[in-house]
Formats: structure tokens, sequence, C-alpha cells
């Protein structure tokens, strides 16, 4: 399964966010959640409790929460251990997003390559569309390579000279998963609760449509599929190598 098929079957599970006793916050969901393949609708309740909502996917219960805390803004929600906002948002990892601009792409990997950062361990894969992409990003990413326990492979097609270094990997291919998709993928060190990952393709120039994920399955999955496809079974991690090969 390739990184787009893996992108379509995300997008194929309807997600459905349903406002009870409340007709009048529904278009202000639906503005908050505009950026997301979210279906924001009204619904009635004859029992029950005032201004709640409900998450389903694919018709399936999942999660429920106070209207009147969802709509609270970040800053005035103090209590992360039990943020009502949680239950709702936890489960929308793995939900689709679109329209993504190239600047909110970057703040959201921003997120991971923090968390490969601080772990300072595992395998880290972040692919950028073109090499002359990845060249803007140097030296975030030789910080990153620098770790000595993290192996950092990066991916790109060679648009430019590929350039030197030798703190982390270079995958310069010509396939068209590799040409069209943005991600970034941290392996957790294997640990579970600090795996994450990224993966969106550019459907529109300059708007990206994908899904973050903090699935253990869903990110060894993506971290295999590059690794089995792109990754010599000689590199070795020591950061350095790069090659070129034209798309199949």
């Amino acid at each position: 399964m390739s990184l787009s098929e893996l992108i379509s079957g995300v997008e194929a599970h309807e997600m459905t966010l349903t406002v009870y006793n409340a007709d009048g916050a529904v278009e202000d969901l639906r503005e908050r959640f505009a950026d997301r393949n979210l279906t924001v609708e009204a619904g009635a309740a004859d029992s029950g409790p005032d201004r709640f909502v409900t998450l389903d996917s694919d018709g399936t219960f999942v999660s429920a929460t106070g209207l009147d805390d969802l709509l609270k803004e970040p800053s005035e929600r103090t209590n992360f251990e039990n943020d009502p906002y949680r239950p709702i948002l936890d489960h929308l990892d793995e939900t689709m997003f679109t329209s993504y601009s190239r600047r909110k792409m970057l703040a959201a990997s921003r997120e991971i390559e923090d968390r490969a950062w601080r772990v300072g361990k595992g395998q880290l894969h972040a692919g950028f569309q073109r090499i002359s992409v990845l060249e803007s990003q140097l030296e975030t990413y030789s910080a990153l390579g620098s770790r000595d326990a993290l192996t950092v492979h990066t991916y790109g097609t060679p648009d430019i000279e590929i350039p030197t270094q030798t703190d982390f990997l270079i995958h310069a291919e010509g396939a068209e998963e590799i040409a069209t998709s943005w991600f970034v993928a941290f392996d957790g060190a294997d640990i579970d609760e600090m795996k994450c990952a990224l993966l969106a393709e550019e459907r529109d120039p300059g708007e990206f449509y994908g899904f973050w994920t903090y699935d253990p399955s869903t990110i060894d999955y993506i971290v295999s599929h590059l690794t089995s496809t792109y990754v010599p079974v000689d590199a070795d991690g020591s950061g350095g190598e790069s090659r070129f090969r034209p798309g199949r």
C-alpha cells in the first residue's frame, strides 16, 4: 500500500460531530473545524444534558463532551490532564485535514521533530518532496542527526545538486509518491507512547491534504514502507549517504 493509498484509506472514514440542544453553535464549530474532513450537524435529544456534542465515525459512537467546554479557547482551559476538549481532539487524529498551507505543514512537522530531539534515539523519516526544500532545513536536520542514537532519513526528488553533509541520510528518489508527499514519521525508539507521524499529499499547488496520527500500528506501517522501499539494506545510519534512484 502506497502513501497515497494510506491517505485515501483515512479519507474514506466519515467523521461526524453532532451538536445537541444548541443549534446556534453549529456554524461556530463548522468554522473552527473548517480545515478538517469533518461533518458538523445539529441533533435533537429529548433527554440528557444541555448543550453537548458527540463524535461518530462511520455511524459508530466514538466520544462525547460538553459544548461549553469544547468552545473554550485554549487559554481558558487550565487542567491539561482532565481537559474536556481532549475526548474530541484525541479522536480526531487520523481524520483528514484539508487545504493546509506550507506554513501549517511546517508548524505541524516541528512538533514531531521536537519529540524526536527530546527522545534522542530511534528513527526519524522526513519527506520534503524536493531536495531544494530539504536544503532550506539543513541546519535543523543536521542538529537532529547529531543525536548519536537518532537515525535520520530524509527524502526528496533531486531538483538540485544533493547537499554534502555528514549528519543524516539523504535518499534522492524519483518515485511519484516522494515527489507529491510531505511526511514526518518518528518511530518513538520503539516506545508506542512516543510514536507520531504526519502524512499529506499536495493535491493542488501549495495545498496539502492528509492526517497526523499517534496510532502505533499506522506509524509502524509508514516507517516500514519507507524503509523497505527506499532505504538501502547497507545503510548503517551513520549519515552522509545519498543516491538517486529514478521513479519506478
